[in-house]
């Protein structure tokens, strides 16, 4: 354990004048467009580019993150210098507790899990299982390493956070992820079946049966040219075509130009922050986002030790290499269990889902969307309760 510390955030008060110099200097243009059609309007990012120089207390933010159990440890990826990974973890006082894995995506950082800490503390109190919490920020984000050069791709990702785990003594445990934390997630899976026991997700993305499956495939052809499709499959395949067609554009230009956009993130707090709000606003279910909450996001990409552009790199990698982000990556030794939020950016049918592995939970829900551990807390730990308690089907599947 000598490779794991205590950690505490301590951004140089330069940083912080320099963040508000920025804005105050900034230029924000004024765009007749008043609907989100053409994307965030520009009265919006005003607001919140203000109250961020004006209003945000960076320091008292930062006090309260150094609140949380932090802790740094060196990691050791192949083919990279050693990593430095900033990480939550939050030890249950049970012995027989659950070993569980955040995982973050874009925008999004460890600073999500805060919202499920308390539940998931609180869970043996009210009958549930209990649960050991680890919430790494990825390589490139919040306050871990920046990778210096290319090639570090989702398969990085998966040992990255599997090798942090068995730092930590736990030999065998869980993963939640949405977003990028879905796709690294279903890697470590895969690579490590022997420790990653189970897996929940709150964004799937599946393919249809192929026809060399003729007992799948069949029904699937019914289903899909009968329109057999429940009402929440039809809305979430047509907002898979509404993402490809009118919500994809920041995945391509991340995708194939990440230095590009990654100098205007590093250069310009207010370009960050309508880069961010945007998909804040976007891919929640009518959450009432406040200056407060948007300045805090944000500022851990302002702030990061990598720094914002570090951040748009995993979009480049992710499709290269031996291990690509893709749909309908299967699990076969994991139990699965998927939560479907309404506002999701898309999602893909059920009887799809299910190929994906020996799918123990499935549960639909009325509100909620792509942050659902910020958004809605409470119903992501009752599925992970559910999945996990006594008659759940992930029951006893870890070894403590």
């Amino acid at each position: 354990m000598e490779s794991v510390r205590p950690f505490q955030i301590d951004v140089p008060s330069s940083d912080v004048e320099g963040l508000q110099q920025r804005l105050r200097s900034s230029r924000i243009p004024e765009l007749f467009e008043t609907s989100w059609e053409r994307g965030p309007p520009s009265d919006d990012i005003k607001r919140i580019a203000k109250y961020w120089a004006d209003e945000f207390n960076w320091r008292a933010f930062e006090k309260r993150l150094n609140e949380l159990p932090q802790y740094e440890a060196t990691v050791n990826v192949d083919g990279f210098d050693p990593l430095q990974i900033h990480f939550v973890h939050q030890r249950s006082k049970s012995a027989d507790a659950i070993p569980l894995l955040f995982v973050h995506g874009w925008p999004g950082s460890f600073y999500e899990v805060t919202r499920i800490l308390p539940l998931l503390r609180d869970s043996e109190k009210n009958g549930g299982p209990a649960f050991h919490v680890v919430a790494p920020s990825l390589p490139n984000f919040g306050f871990s390493s920046r990778v210096d050069g290319p090639g570090f791709g989702i398969r990085q990702y998966a040992d990255t956070c599997h090798r942090l785990m068995q730092l930590l003594g736990y030999t065998q445990y869980a993963s939640q992820g949405g977003d990028w934390g879905s796709q690294i997630s279903l890697a470590i899976g895969n690579f490590y079946p022997e420790s990653l026991r189970a897996i929940h997700l709150n964004l799937i993305a599946a393919l249809p049966p192929p026809v060399t499956s003729p007992f799948s495939f069949i029904p699937f052809l019914a289903t899909h040219f009968l329109g057999l499709y429940t009402e929440k499959e039809s809305a979430g395949l047509k907002a898979a075509q509404d993402y490809q067609e009118n919500g994809s554009g920041y995945f391509k230009i991340q995708n194939t130009r990440p230095n590009t956009i990654g100098v205007a993130l590093a250069d310009s707090p207010v370009g960050l922050l309508a880069w961010i709000y945007d998909k804040l606003v976007s891919w929640t279910d009518n959450y009432a986002w406040t200056e407060q909450e948007v300045c805090e996001w944000v500022s851990l990409y302002w702030f990061s030790r990598a720094g914002p552009a570090a951040s748009v790199v995993i979009y480049h990698e992710a499709t290269r290499g031996d291990w690509t982000a893709r749909p309908g990556v299967a699990v076969p030794g994991a139990k699965m269990g998927f939560s479907y939020f309404p506002r999701e950016m898309f999602s893909t049918p059920r009887a799809w889902n299910r190929r994906l592995g020996d799918v123990v939970l499935e549960q639909e829900h009325d509100r909620g969307g792509h942050f659902a551990a910020w958004e809605v807390p409470e119903l992501l730990v009752g599925d992970l309760r559910v999945m996990f308690g006594k008659g759940g089907g992930a029951h006893g599947v870890i070894k403590s």
